[in-house]
Protein backbone atom coordinates (compact mmCIF):
# COMPACT_ATOMS: atom_id res chain seq x y z
CA UNK A 1 0.00 0.00 0.00
CA UNK A 2 1.52 3.31 -0.92
CA UNK A 3 1.19 6.08 1.83
CA UNK A 4 0.27 9.13 -0.05
CA UNK A 5 2.43 11.78 1.07
CA UNK A 6 0.27 14.75 2.04
CA UNK A 7 -1.71 12.74 4.32
CA UNK A 8 1.15 11.90 6.01
CA UNK A 9 3.16 15.16 6.11
CA UNK A 10 -0.91 16.60 7.36
CA UNK A 11 -0.58 14.08 9.97
CA UNK A 12 2.76 14.65 11.08
CA UNK A 13 1.68 18.56 11.26
CA UNK A 14 -1.25 17.84 13.12
CA UNK A 15 0.64 15.44 15.48
CA UNK A 16 3.27 17.88 15.82
CA UNK A 17 0.94 20.97 16.80
CA UNK A 18 -1.19 18.79 19.53
CA UNK A 19 2.30 18.12 20.99
CA UNK A 20 3.18 21.63 21.08
CA UNK A 21 -0.70 22.25 23.11
CA UNK A 22 0.27 19.90 25.62
CA UNK A 23 3.71 21.01 26.16
CA UNK A 24 2.12 24.81 26.20
CA UNK A 25 -0.20 24.11 28.32
CA UNK A 26 1.67 22.33 30.81
CA UNK A 27 4.46 25.00 31.12
CA UNK A 28 1.67 27.30 31.23
CA UNK A 29 0.14 25.19 33.77
CA UNK A 30 3.29 24.99 36.13
CA UNK A 31 4.13 29.54 35.77
CA UNK A 32 0.63 30.10 37.24
CA UNK A 33 1.18 27.61 39.89
CA UNK A 34 4.48 29.04 40.83
CA UNK A 35 3.52 32.27 40.50
CA UNK A 36 0.33 32.00 42.88
CA UNK A 37 2.32 30.06 45.98
CA UNK A 38 2.08 32.63 48.28
CA UNK A 39 -1.73 33.55 47.41
CA UNK A 40 -4.28 32.73 50.59
CA UNK A 41 -7.88 33.11 51.04
CA UNK A 42 -8.38 36.49 53.49
CA UNK A 43 -9.31 35.39 56.87
CA UNK A 44 -12.20 37.62 57.43
CA UNK A 45 -15.58 38.03 54.91
CA UNK A 46 -14.59 41.87 53.21
CA UNK A 47 -18.02 42.42 54.65
CA UNK A 48 -17.59 41.87 57.72
CA UNK A 49 -14.65 44.29 57.68
CA UNK A 50 -14.92 47.29 59.59
CA UNK A 51 -18.61 47.26 60.56
CA UNK A 52 -18.61 48.08 64.05
CA UNK A 53 -22.18 48.72 65.35
CA UNK A 54 -24.28 48.96 62.20
CA UNK A 55 -22.42 51.57 61.51
CA UNK A 56 -22.11 50.79 57.46
CA UNK A 57 -21.83 53.15 54.26
CA UNK A 58 -25.19 51.41 53.28
CA UNK A 59 -26.97 52.71 55.95
CA UNK A 60 -26.22 56.44 54.43
CA UNK A 61 -29.24 58.13 52.66
CA UNK A 62 -28.75 58.79 49.22
CA UNK A 63 -28.27 62.48 49.18
CA UNK A 64 -27.92 64.41 45.74
CA UNK A 65 -25.36 67.25 45.90
CA UNK A 66 -26.11 70.57 44.22
CA UNK A 67 -23.97 71.33 40.87
CA UNK A 68 -22.76 75.09 42.79
CA UNK A 69 -21.62 73.51 45.90
CA UNK A 70 -19.36 70.52 43.32
CA UNK A 71 -18.20 73.67 41.42
CA UNK A 72 -17.42 75.78 44.50
CA UNK A 73 -15.18 72.76 45.99
CA UNK A 74 -13.33 72.48 42.63
CA UNK A 75 -12.60 75.97 42.44
CA UNK A 76 -11.11 75.95 45.84
CA UNK A 77 -9.15 72.80 45.31
CA UNK A 78 -7.95 74.61 42.21
CA UNK A 79 -7.06 77.69 43.88
CA UNK A 80 -5.19 75.75 46.44
CA UNK A 81 -3.51 74.06 44.14
CA UNK A 82 -2.21 76.76 42.34
CA UNK A 83 -0.87 79.06 45.56
CA UNK A 84 0.81 75.75 46.15
CA UNK A 85 2.65 75.32 43.29
CA UNK A 86 3.90 79.08 42.78
CA UNK A 87 5.17 78.61 46.16
CA UNK A 88 7.20 75.54 45.30
CA UNK A 89 8.66 77.73 42.08
CA UNK A 90 9.51 80.92 43.98
CA UNK A 91 12.13 78.37 46.03
CA UNK A 92 13.84 76.82 43.14
CA UNK A 93 17.11 78.14 42.16
CA UNK A 94 17.40 80.36 39.09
Amino acid sequence: MKVNSTVALTLILLALMVGAGVVSAAWGYSMGREALKGVTQPDVRPTTVGEEGGNTAKSKAFEIIPESKILEEVKTQMQSSAQGAEASVSHLPV
